[in-house]
């Protein structure tokens, strides 16, 4: 076994977010490597108790980011390593409901960090979003080190807070922290709905046998990184001591093709029903996403493994398997273009 994994042994770690896609599958990955305890924290906001590890070292606590009393019930157990993954996720969510996102994304994240200074947390790792913070202008690949403030949604508005609030507490009271940029992720985990990312999206309206929403040209691309190549760089975050106090694109290094990608996903479904066009969203101005993980390899040593295609197959199966869960719980509410369509509406 490596060494950032024996790391593990013996831990105590706190995930914020730990019920969500990412969150659910370090939660595991973890516990199985042999931590004493795994503290998840989560609302259940965006995520489903059905979807937490059930294991004798996993330890769940219904709780917000923004609730000081939940908060110190996590942190009374010392967490020798925090992941604060939790979210109010994410653009057109933060576009609807800005002010929560401002208390989530910024003061819960204020708080997280008060608490992990206090406790003497030996390592914190932030997830940041790489596809946020980074603008529309910025040249492909994009590196950690372009900066933009011409940001168009509170989501990254507030994601951008949360590294600026990082290089406070590290520069002012030298909390070991790492600030990890997420690309694009997919995988096992996440159910779809009207504020989830776009393959659970597509996979879902696929396997439901309904047209997939298409809002492009044809050209645009982004650059997916499957879930578990997501743990395994955060797992080395919270190893190498290099990783104190820098920023990292965590993704794949390769463009995908949107439009492309929803005909893969009808074709291995078998999906009949073909795509349709759909409105672009206003702040939806990024025509390619291609990240840079250069920093994240020569620092975590970071290589991800997981060829689109395959994830796409592994996550496909996964929504068969959790079928019943992902029907019931998918949320498409009323107004929403994809409810009109018929996917599901919530009761």
């Amino acid at each position: 076994m490596d060494d950032y994994k024996k790391h593990y042994a013996g831990k105590t770690v706190l995930i914020t977010g730990g019920a969500g896609a990412i969150g659910s599958n370090l939660s595991r990955d973890i516990a199985e490597l042999g931590a004493k305890t795994v503290i998840i924290l989560d609302d259940l906001s965006a995520a489903y108790e059905w979807n937490i590890p059930s294991l004798p070292n996993v330890l769940f606590v219904k709780g917000s980011v923004t609730d000081e009393i939940a908060l110190k019930r996590v942190f009374t157990l010392k967490p020798d390593i925090t992941y604060h993954l939790a979210a109010f996720f994410a653009n057109q969510n933060s576009v609807d409901f800005p002010k929560h996102d401002l208390m989530t994304n910024g003061l819960g994240t204020l708080l997280v960090y008060q608490y992990a200074q206090m406790c003497r947390t030996e390592r914190l790792v932030y997830a940041s979003s790489g596809c946020s913070i980074y603008g529309s202008a910025a040249p492909l690949p994009l590196k950690e080190d372009f900066m933009s403030m011409h940001l168009t949604t509170p989501y990254q508005i507030t994601k951008m807070l949360g590294e600026l609030y990082a290089n406070f507490f590290y520069h002012h009271f030298g909390l070991p922290i790492v600030k990890t940029r997420f690309f694009n992720s997919y995988g096992p985990g996440e159910v779809p709905g009207q504020y989830r990312n776009v393959i659970p999206n597509f996979i879902f309206c696929a396997l439901s046998g309904l047209p997939l929403p298409f809002t492009g040209s044809g050209e645009e691309t982004r650059d997916f990184t499957y879930v578990k190549d997501i743990v395994d760089a955060l797992l080395r975050a919270g190893y190498f001591d290099k990783a104190v106090g820098q920023e990292m694109n965590i993704a794949s290094g390769h463009e995908v093709n949107i439009l492309r990608m929803a005909e893969q996903i009808n074709e291995l479904t078998g999906n009949k029903a073909g795509i349709i066009r759909a409105e672009r969203r206003v702040w939806d101005t990024k025509k390619r996403l291609l990240a840079s993980i250069d920093r994240a390899a020569d620092i975590l040593g970071y290589a991800p493994r997981m060829k689109f295609e395959d994830g796409l197959k592994i996550t496909i199966q996964w929504f068969r398997d959790h079928w019943t869960e992902i029907k019931d719980d998918a949320e498409f509410p009323p107004g929403m273009s994809a409810a009109a369509r018929g996917i599901v509406v919530k009761k």
